[in-house]
């Protein structure tokens, strides 16, 4: 097909204004075809809604609206069909559409832009498809959320030791620490959900920044995309990009808790922890060192963090001095939210899969919640319940850890005799409380790592998936 957009002033959609062409270094830098091509499908459903609502505004007959939305869906049909079909010398996805109507249906495709700016019109292609893909994005996570409960479910009854400080704590229960990160990824549905709403209000209508002159019923057209309501103000609406701030800050937060995953998954299959073992499907190898077996999936998921959290930072940086109302400073969020979706959803994706690959060595993983004096707590709360105030009895459990130091034993391997010359009030069942199965059942309070309270909150986490 012949190509009657070339990138010279006179021709371009704003071309009427200029006289002379623009240079050619400047025309490939204001172009943005190459990226918001993505835009195309979400700009296609824009243009056949605002087709019929200027057929209900009179600016189009029926027969000529059935005409233009004809042709924008053989344009849907060619798109998907035929890669070449994509290949034109043009200043943006809209200027495409354009060209490729006004090929179809001659002067009439010219009418279609009546009553609307590229303003509005990239607003609202842009949140069609970042709504699409918050839906895309808030299935994967339930796809890392049942992994993690999968995990679990493998290893139920198995006892790790926790951490602050990367130094060993107390026991607690493998999914008790998986339900963390199912909770942290649950709270980051809820945030690219609530995102998703001012993601969809529909700026269709605004025009260039003063709203426009047809009596076109936005409410109408904002249904037919599946809007949940229109824009209250026509500057507003094409200035701002706060719901793609959001929707990064959001991604952002997913991938913290991914990095954070990974993090832990990474040291817990390190020789050092040797917790964890990564499935060959999830792990690569070293060209030097044969022996090696590298958590690269695990690391490149941490990695891939920072470069989400540049996309916002850019984001944020690009609006902060904007005046009102558009600015072509703006052109800039589509490739900042494009790879921010990409890189989440194909993290997300490797994410679940890496969980599926991983199993626990229960044994090693109790041997070091065994050692470490992580049952110190547990001894201070055994004198508690002595009467022993509390300060007094961490005072006096520290020294009996000095003690176990020395002597190179664990609490639970001191005699009593050697317990009571630091602390009288420590008699036999000392040994009970010391125990892991009871260090364990005495975290009942909801939300702790008791087998019971646990086994509650794995039911629920599966129930919550199903949902």
């Amino acid at each position: 097909m012949t190509n009657d957009n070339k990138t010279d002033g006179s021709s371009q959609l704003w071309g009427g204004r200029f006289t002379g062409k623009p240079d050619e270094r400047f025309a490939e830098f204001n172009r943005s075809f190459g990226f918001d091509i993505r835009l195309f499908e979400a700009d296609i459903r824009c243009s056949i809604a605002h087709a019929n609502g200027l057929a209900g505004a009179g600016v189009l007959s029926p027969e000529e609206a059935d005409s233009v939305t004809g042709a924008l869906r053989t344009m849907l049909e060619l798109a998907a069909n035929d890669p070449d079909y994509m290949l034109l010398d043009v200043e943006d996805v809209h200027s495409f559409i354009e060209t490729r109507l006004i090929e179809f249906v001659g002067d009439l495709g010219k009418k279609v832009h009546t009553g609307r700016s590229r303003n509005d019109q990239v607003a609202t292609a842009f949140r069609l498809w970042m709504r699409d893909e918050t839906d895309a994005l808030i299935g994967k996570v339930g796809n890392v959320l049942s992994a993690l409960v999968s995990l679990a479910e493998r290893h139920k009854s198995a006892v790790i030791p926790g951490y602050t400080h990367l130094q060993r704590a107390q026991p607690v229960l493998w999914t008790h620490w998986c339900l963390a990160y199912f909770e942290m990824l649950s709270r980051d549905i809820e945030r690219l959900a609530d995102a998703r709403k001012r993601i969809n209000v529909m700026p269709l209508g605004s025009a260039a920044l003063a709203g426009t002159a047809y009596t076109i019923d936005r409410e109408a057209v904002a249904h037919e995309l599946g809007f949940e309501d229109v824009s209250r103000n026509s500057l507003d609406a094409v200035s701002d990009r706060d719901f793609a701030v959001e929707f990064a800050s959001a991604c952002s937060l997913v991938m913290v808790h991914l990095s954070r995953l990974a993090e832990d998954l990474i040291l817990y299959c390190s020789q050092e922890f040797g917790f964890v073992k990564l499935g060959d499907a999830v792990s690569t190898g070293s060209s030097l060192m044969p022996q090696k077996k590298n958590p690269d999936a695990l690391e490149l998921l941490r990695g891939k963090a920072g470069r989400v959290f540049g996309h916002q930072m850019a984001l944020l940086t690009m609006m902060k001095g904007l005046p009102l109302a558009y600015n072509k400073d703006m052109q800039e969020d589509k490739e900042a939210i494009f790879d921010t979706a990409d890189t989440v959803a194909v993290c997300l994706d490797v994410a679940a899969i890496t969980l599926n690959n991983v199993t626990l060595n229960e044994q090693k993983a109790r041997e070091a919640a065994a050692k470490g004096y992580l049952n110190a707590t547990e001894l201070a709360d055994y004198l508690v319940r002595k009467n022993v105030p509390f300060r007094t009895a961490h005072d006096a459990v520290g020294r009996l850890v000095l003690a176990g130091l020395e002597k190179g034993k664990e609490l639970n391997e001191l005699s009593v005799s050697e317990m009571q010359a630091v602390v009288p009030e420590i008699n036999e069942g000392v040994y009970e409380a010391l125990s892991i199965e009871s260090t364990l059942r005495s975290k009942s309070a909801t939300g702790g790592t008791s087998p019971v309270r646990v086994a509650e909150a794995l039911a629920e986490a599966r129930a919550r998936i199903e949902e």
